[in-house]
């Protein structure tokens, strides 16, 4: 008998789609775990989590994002600064009223992508708009409609 061997993919053989997904009326937790999973390449066959084997995703109307109940004024985002008694704060509504609304989308993925270098190459696919015009039209991204994979999404 033969052993079954397992499939790693060469870095040639990976090819990497470019998708769209309107963000208008999305919930963000759920729209957020969608793109990370497509980023990492987890709805892929041949996954593999050492590799960068995930897709493209351009995610337009970031601004229109939708938070459920209160957290759009009670959820905290906390950082620091570096220095004693640094540590600063902000709500998602005073970053969606502010100069980049897409950050919010941006935090909520980049907390679900696996830390370290392998997780910085990932979210560098990502790419987020505020409107709905991005620079990407070459590419020919397919739209994704998320709103349609399940009723609790918008």
């Amino acid at each position: 008998m033969r052993p079954n061997k397992t499939f790693i993919p060469k870095v040639a053989d990976l090819k990497r789609s470019w998708y769209i997904i309107d963000a208008e009326g999305l919930v963000l937790g759920r729209l957020a775990a969608i793109v990370a999973n497509k980023l990492r390449g987890k709805d892929k066959v041949f996954f593999t989590p050492n590799m960068q084997c995930g897709d493209n995703i351009i995610i337009v109307n970031s601004e229109k994002v939708l938070l459920k109940g209160q957290k759009r004024f009670n959820k905290n985002y906390y950082w620091h600064t570096g220095y004693p008694g640094g540590i600063k704060s902000t709500t998602p509504e005073k970053i969606l009223t502010g100069k980049t609304p897409s950050k919010v989308i941006q935090l909520a993925v980049k907390r679900m992508i696996p830390k370290g270098p392998l997780g910085r190459k990932v979210l560098k696919q990502l790419h987020i708009y505020s409107g709905s015009e991005h620079p990407y039209e070459a590419q020919k991204p397919e739209a994704i409609d998320i709103k349609s994979l399940n009723r609790k999404n918008s």
